[in-house]
């Protein structure tokens, strides 16, 4: 029982991660910059937020985006950080399904422990790997942007991504740990019984070996 809850509270630590990812690859307030100095930008209180997918300028009467489709023109740091959240994102799908079906409470036809351990294995690796490439994304963006614009804030959408990378490398660590740690082994072969028409009654299956003269009847 606690290892299932272990396990679970992996997975569901792992989801969330994989969501929050998801969103802060899809929003576009991931720094808030100025073209100005501090002093011109807080006297017109005209700021610049930067995503992985546009630039918008927002002022108390003007809220414009322009959309950074010009992939050539690029920055090489966006352009990584792009790579990396969608590696990520693509990666949660796969890896949600391998620790689900991992779970000691789903079984699967010719379900094995074994095969139930290399699920978690699989899918605790790959969630480990959404967690680095969204920490390095999430970390290398502002620092790179910081060098080429006045950076003055962090954006809710780096928050989040901080917050996936996190719950990722959490999540995917207690999945391997679960991993390692065997848990309940599902149903043997020597725990099976069968009906017999001469007794009328259940009886244990026996070994293999004796099992040809044990349904003679």
């Amino acid at each position: 029982m606690a290892h299932m809850c272990r396990h679970l509270t992996g997975s569901v630590a792992s989801c969330a991660g994989w969501v929050s990812l998801i969103v802060a690859t899809s929003t576009n307030d991931w720094v808030t910059t100025c073209d100005y100095s501090l002093a011109t930008c807080v006297r017109l209180d005209e700021l610049a937020t930067q995503g992985l997918w546009a630039e918008c300028v927002v002022a108390p009467a003007l809220y414009h985006c322009v959309s950074l489709n010009q992939i050539l023109s690029l920055p090489a740091y966006l352009q990584t950080s792009r790579a990396l959240m969608i590696v990520a994102c693509l990666l949660g799908l796969p890896a949600m399904l391998l620790v689900v079906m991992s779970l000691p409470c789903v079984r699967l036809p010719n379900d094995t422990t074994a095969i139930k351990r290399r699920r978690a294995l699989v899918g605790g690796i790959l969630i480990l790997i959404m967690a680095v490439c969204g920490a390095v994304a999430t970390v290398w963006f502002p620092v790179a942007t910081n060098t080429e614009k006045a950076l003055m804030a962090f954006g809710f959408s780096l928050y989040t991504g901080w917050v996936g990378a996190g719950l990722c490398l959490c999540g995917g660590c207690v999945v391997l740990c679960c991993h390692g740690s065997g848990g309940a082994a599902l149903p043997a072969r020597e725990n099976s019984f069968y009906y017999s028409r001469q007794s009328g009654r259940a009886a244990p299956l026996d070994p293999p070996a004796n099992h040809a003269k044990s349904v003679h009847v």
